[in-house]
């Protein structure tokens, strides 16, 4: 019996050897038509002489253990062969959302002291002046044809150290509860974690090794498409089909023309694809299972009935990852009804209500959770960067706080509730309220802001944004200052960060301290849209073209 392998990049090189010219990448033509790119499969043997031929330039270049180099090159096929490279020399990747803007690129680059990154020409301009700001001298090479890598600004600080389980594979940043975003430190281990994990479950979600063909718009700097897609595809020498994004309009045809087997969707995907009109070749596909979070209770059923395969709804943080992945694959999985499956083998959990107390069945609590044995805190993340009070607060009494609120059956089935963490969920992205809230109030006209999710029955949740302005003559009308207020967001933050909603009140609810009283905040901000004082500022949210 082989040993287990000890990095992602080992495990790929193994299967790469078996599988020889089978397909490991498929672009199809709507995401090489996105990117001017060939569409067509890539082999395992392929790809494989790509990434041993970048690695090569790296460790020339003097990158080795230890060191982080950030990936700005979107769901490319080029993110996978750079990953791979630098994986193999202990190198953690530091994959970077193509909508971030300035304030944003500063923070990151600064906080996780990338000295390289690669990047799209377009963004090179943008990431070399945050670096500059963030005080930190940024290389970037451009992915496809990098040239000569520039040489590593530091030591390999690592190097004297074995690669293995336990290294830093990859650096995500997740939107946490106090404002900026926090960067969870991911190991080999958690990856491979991830893989096995998805490999083991059967029932509803087998994968069938060498054969299933996993399909995800989703994007690779979420868990979501680089730990669970990408590593069950390399685990079980299958094909990832990792689309730029996704397209409503064309989706099926991406999922016919690719030949999925194995789907990975958020809740706004159902949502879109079921309001589009029935058509013939609805079910003319070969997907198996979806795996993902988040469909909307109303179209679970209806989905499965039309397009003929299970949603398979799971749940997951990036802390956690898969060694605390709740899923429901087998029945009875009570479609409609928000339930995510039962505790798994090996997984301890608890549901605690606000005070402490281990509550009863079917009420509603805080799901804590925690590897079973001697490590609790086995193949979940390392903890915050350079955050050790923040991963130790979450991390309080041996259990790790999720944040969300779930209830329990007598039968053990989990159901999803609602969000006791700060965090807005957007179309599958996290949205620290905090943050948008820093950057609002330094709009001219703001005296105070307060954000907090509004229902939206496509994405989930909507940025809602309660602004109480400062007293001025001659105040515009408020359309025109939602506008203003808006704009100023979307030139600092990421477009799906910016209010949808710009609600003007007189007062925000604060508690006695004279902070914001954030379940009050969120009880208003259900009712604000469509209020006389609420704009809806929703069309203005939209991703930025390329330049290129």
């Amino acid at each position: 019996m082989s040993t287990p392998a000890a990095t992602v990049h080992e495990a790929f090189s193994r299967v790469a050897a078996r599988r020889g010219d089978a397909e490991f990448l498929c672009v199809e033509a709507v995401t090489a038509a996105a990117y001017a790119i060939d569409a067509g499969p890539r082999s395992w043997r392929e790809v494989a002489g790509e990434v041993e031929r970048l690695r090569a330039a790296y460790a020339q270049a003097g990158y080795g253990h230890g060191h982080r180099v950030g990936l700005l090159v979107e769901n490319r096929p080029a993110f996978f062969t750079h990953w791979l490279a630098l994986n193999s020399l202990g190198v953690s990747i530091v994959p970077i959302h193509a909508d971030l803007r300035a304030t944003e690129l500063t923070y990151l680059i600064g906080h996780s002291e990338i000295g390289l990154a690669v990047t799209l020409p377009h963004r090179e301009g943008a990431l070399r002046a945050a670096g500059s700001e963030a005080g930190i001298t940024l290389d970037t090479i451009r992915p496809e044809v990098p040239g000569r890598i520039p040489a590593a600004r530091s030591p390999a600080r690592l190097a004297r150290e074995p690669i293995g389980r336990s290294t830093e594979c990859a650096l995500l940043y997740t939107s946490g509860t106090t404002g900026r975003p926090k960067g969870c430190r991911l190991t080999n281990g958690y990856f491979l974690r991830a893989g096995e994990w998805y490999l083991g479950l059967h029932d509803l979600a087998e994968v069938v090794p060498d054969i299933d063909r996993f399909i995800t718009p989703l994007p690779l700097s979420h868990m979501n498409a680089l730990a669970f897609s990408s590593m069950a595809a390399i685990l079980s020498g299958g094909c990832i089909v990792q689309l730029d994004r996704f397209h409503p309009n064309t989706w099926w045809q991406s999922v016919r023309d690719s030949r999925a087997t194995v789907a990975h969707y958020l809740g706004v995907m159902p949502a879109l694809l079921i309001a589009m009109p029935a058509s013939e070749l609805d079910r003319q596909h070969k997907v198996r299972f979806g795996f993902g979070a988040g469909v909307d209770p109303r179209h679970h059923a209806p989905f499965e009935e039309r397009f003929g395969f299970p949603l398979l709804e799971a749940w997951a943080m990036t802390e956690t990852g898969a060694a605390a992945c709740i899923m429901a694959h087998r029945e009875p999985r009570h479609v409609g009804t928000n339930c995510f499956g039962r505790s798994p083998a090996g997984l301890e959990t608890r549901i605690v209500t606000e005070k402490g107390a281990d509550a009863g069945v079917d009420v509603p609590g805080e799901l804590l959770v925690r590897a079973a044995g001697a490590d609790p805190r086995r193949d979940f993340f390392i903890g915050y960067l350079k955050d050790d009070e923040a991963t130790e607060a979450a991390w309080a009494d041996g259990w790790f706080h999720t944040g969300d609120v779930v209830s329990r059956s007598a039968e053990g089935d989990f159901h999803f509730v609602d969000r006791r963490k700060n965090v807005i969920r957007r179309s599958g992205e996290n949205i620290s309220a905090l943050e948008v809230e820093s950057v609002l109030n330094q709009h001219p006209a703001v005296a105070a802001s307060g954000v907090a999710a509004t229902p939206d029955t496509v994405r989930g949740d909507e940025v809602l944004a309660c602004i109480v302005l400062r007293k001025a003559p001659n105040t515009p009308p408020p359309e025109r200052l939602a506008t203003s207020i808006v704009r100023h967001a979307l030139e600092r933050l990421a477009y799906f960060k910016a209010p949808g909603y710009v609600a003007f009140v007189e007062a925000l609810p604060l508690t006695v301290s004279q902070k914001i009283q954030r379940s009050e905040l969120r009880e208003l901000a259900r009712t604000l849209p469509g209020a006389p004082n609420c704009i809806d500022t929703r069309a203005m949210k939209r991703r930025r073209k390329a330049v290129t």
